[in-house]
């Protein structure tokens, strides 16, 4: 038996490695050896510290017994959902057709074309709780397949069409304003769990997307945002000795987390601290929240070279058994005597970029030189390694040595907005060029592929013209069985590939980059527009960026001399009251530059900074509105008068 998996950039195949089952990756040789062997395909989807995905490995995929039904009766697909998120995304959508329950591990049984007929999540080895046995279940498929295989055509049918369907639930309809997004607001708050925090019932997920639109949606939104954030920091969902939150947990008290941590929670929640954090009065318990995620990132999460890993595994090994959560239930100095739980170290482009943004905004609203150094490094090393000419970009790495799997276009979208943010809080210019750059790819892709005026077809269904799209395409694979996904704007845990695309483009437009960003920003969040106020839970990330789409546009830049007196009385300490009232205000974009990185950004074509200079050789800010200013000022009781 052929070991396809020994030699696979992703952890998670490497970890079935040495199973008896003769898996396949995710590639053309599965569907052809099915078609030639007329067998179904199974495709088991998970990641590297998903703790059902290690059970089930253990219970099922090691047992020679189970390993040999698959083996003769199908062929088996491993499949890394954090290296082929379209993949996941296709099937995901298949298997919501036969479960309520969706997750991973996620067990999807296709014709040799691809198409699903029959779907799980995980199986036990043995029948429980009204789930049946995965043998059972491999069984029952083998028989259907071959007794009643006309059944499951009609069905595979019937799936891929409602799956189509699904997918042109797409709108061109105009944006909420600001009393619809606060309609979404209350239906939050309906759904808020006033004791513990957080919405709906158990299983509790941190939903930082969500998080993010009531940060951005009024004094409302930022009251629930902010009593959310303080409930969750507070419960068990938070490692309270290395600060990073836990994916979710299982009770609605925060209690018996699934320990795993993952790279886009723990970026995303850091950013709606920050953003929390600005304003009339910064709520204490900010603070160290986010000096305690900070620390994690950097201290846990940071790859040697620069970037972050993916996450960090839920379980270790504690007094010789591999224990989930061992690790973590003890404190600083039980902790000193264990390994910690094994990283996923793929360096992803889109969720490093998540990261790059929340660390540049917490460094600069905080004053934190660390973490906005520490964001510089990871960025530096995914341009250099991750951008390709063209535009087209690289989805994983590890150890340098690049995943075949196509770039999505949440790595361009998010890799565009942490560089973005990245430029405005560490005053570098060329972030912003290779954001810019990125998004006009993205724009080209989509017109190329489609013409202007033209549909685009996802999941084999004629849609709305979309704005921006992966460039170099999507999943190749998919593509020639009419199970395309590279463009769905559907959100999870992390904002989709169009809003991550939009969000950019109006920061790109807030900077002076062109009215045709922010159009591109309102056509993209339009195809959601329909559907994402009524369901603010599951569109957390598009109404955000809807929400800062229909505030008024403050654009807050402090420009400093090039060379700062160091004196602590006068001028200097002018300066530092200054820097210090710009990271509490609120705004929609905030930039710190010294005189030559304003006009190095002015130079490279981002109006906002043309003609911003120090007044009198000081720290000088400039509080705009739609790119209309006040009159610079040089203190903070000046600028507090201003705002």
């Amino acid at each position: 038996m052929a070991n396809r998996l020994a030699d696979a950039l992703s952890p998670y195949l490497r970890a079935h490695a040495d199973n008896p089952v003769d898996w396949y990756p995710w590639g053309e040789a599965a569907f052809e050896e099915a078609r030639r062997r007329d067998v179904p395909i199974m495709v088991s989807i998970g990641y590297a510290t998903c703790h059902w995905c290690h059970v089930m490995a253990r219970e099922s995929f090691s047992d020679p017994a189970i390993a040999a039904i698959l083996d003769a009766n199908f062929v088996a697909v491993k499949v890394d959902r954090e290296e082929h998120p379209e993949v996941d995304a296709s099937y995901l959508a298949a298997a919501s057709a036969f479960t309520r329950q969706l997750g991973w591990p996620l067990t999807v049984f296709a014709r040799p074309d691809g198409r699903a007929f029959y779907a799980g999540t995980y199986f036990p080895p043995r029948a429980q709780q009204g789930i049946p046995s995965f043998r059972d279940v491999l069984d029952a498929v083998d028989a259907a397949w071959r007794e009643r295989r006309d059944e499951l055509d009609r069905t595979a049918e019937a799936v891929g069409e409602a799956v189509a369907a699904a997918s042109v639930a797409r709108t061109d309809a105009g944006l909420p304003s600001p009393a619809v997004l606060e309609d979404s607001v209350r239906l939050l708050v309906a759904d808020e769990d006033a004791v513990h925090g957080g919405f709906g019932s158990a299983p509790k997920f941190p939903v930082a997307p969500v998080l993010g639109f009531l940060a951005a949606v009024g004094d409302d939104g930022r009251d629930l945002a902010t009593r959310t954030l303080r409930k969750m920091g507070a419960s068990p969902l938070r490692d309270p000795v290395e600060g990073g939150f836990f994916r979710y947990a299982t009770r609605t008290d925060w209690s018996e987390p699934h320990y795993e941590r993952m790279l886009t929670d723990n970026a995303q929640l850091l950013e709606v601290a920050a953003e929390l954090a600005t304003g009339d009065e910064r709520p204490a318990f900010l603070d160290a929240l986010a000096s305690g995620v900070v620390s994690f990132l950097t201290d846990r999460m940071q790859l040697t070279g620069g970037g972050f890993a993916a996450a960090q595994d839920s379980e270790s090994v504690v007094d010789g058994r591999r224990d989930e959560g061992g690790y973590y239930r003890r404190d600083a100095r039980d902790r000193a005597d264990l390994e910690p739980p094994a990283l996923d170290a793929k360096l992803l482009t889109g969720w490093n970029g998540l990261a790059i943004g929340a660390l540049a905004r917490a460094g600069q609203v905080f004053g934190d030189a660390d973490a906005i150094a520490t964001a510089r490094r990871a960025a530096d090393r995914l341009l250099a390694d991750h951008v390709r000419d063209g535009g087209t970009l690289v989805r994983a790495s590890l150890d340098g040595r690049a995943s075949s799997a196509p770039a999505t276009l949440e790595d361009t979208g998010m890799l565009a907005g942490g560089l973005v943010r990245l430029a405005l809080a560490a005053g570098e210019v060329r972030y912003a060029i290779a954001a810019r750059r990125l998004v006009d790819a993205a724009v080209e892709a989509a017109a190329t592929a489609s013409g202007p005026d033209a549909a685009v077809s996802a999941g084999g269904a004629v849609v709305a013209h979309l704005p921006f799209a992966a460039p170099g395409g999507g999943d190749p694979v998919l593509a020639a069985r009419g199970l395309g996904f590279a463009d769905d704007p559907a959100e999870g845990a992390a904002p989709s590939g169009l809003t991550a695309c939009a969000d950019a483009a109006w920061r790109l437009a807030a900077i002076g980059a062109g009215d045709r960003y922010r159009d591109l920003a309102e056509a993209a969040m339009r195809v959601v527009a329909g559907i994402a106020p009524t369901r603010p839970i599951a569109f957390g990330g598009a109404l955000g960026v809807m929400a800062r789409l229909a505030a008024p546009l403050v654009q807050l830049v402090v420009v400093v001399p090039d060379v700062a007196t160091a004196a602590p009385v006068g001028p200097g300490r002018a300066a530092a009251e200054l820097l210090e009232a710009v990271r509490r205000q609120e705004a929609s974009v905030t930039a710190m530059v010294t005189e030559s990185q304003a006009a190095a950004f002015a130079d490279a074509g981002f109006e906002l900074f043309a003609g911003r200079t120090p007044r009198d050789d000081r720290a000088t800010a400039y509080r705009c509105r739609s790119f209309v200013c006040a009159l610079p000022v040089t203190t903070a009781a000046e600028l507090l008068a201003v705002g």
